[in-house]
């Protein structure tokens, strides 16, 4: 929405683009202001981006075979106080997950295609 204000702001202006597509026109300046100052920042988004590193750091100081509940051990070990979903939700926004033992992921939605009859195949 704020590129789309961003974009179109120097030919209709900020408010009237804002009643049109239904934000506060203050949502859209304390964003821009956020841009500009990162001390706007909720509290929360701070926090967050200060534990991506630690768990970033924690995750590949151990050979990235660690997952959200160890990393979240670590983490307590380490006394920084952080709640395991909060490490969950924070590693799966980039992708990073510990290694699996036993059985390799199987593709469950590849399972009809092997279950299918191949001797009526070409007639």
């Amino acid at each position: 929405m704020v590129t789309f204000v961003d974009s179109n702001k120097a030919e209709y202006g900020v408010e009237p683009i804002c009643n049109e597509i239904w934000i506060a026109p203050s949502s859209y300046y304390e964003h821009k202001a956020r841009e500009r100052d990162p001390d706007r920042l909720p509290d929360r988004i701070k926090r967050d981006m200060r534990l991506e590193l630690d768990i970033q750091r924690v995750w590949k100081d151990n050979f990235r075979v660690y997952g959200a509940r160890k990393v979240w051990r670590q983490l307590l070990q380490e006394g920084i106080g952080v709640a395991r979903c909060t490490v969950e939700r924070l590693m799966k926004k980039p992708g990073m997950q510990g290694v699996r033992r036993g059985l390799a992921l199987f593709m469950w939605f590849l399972l009809p295609m092997y279950l299918q009859d191949t001797s009526l195949v070409g007639e």
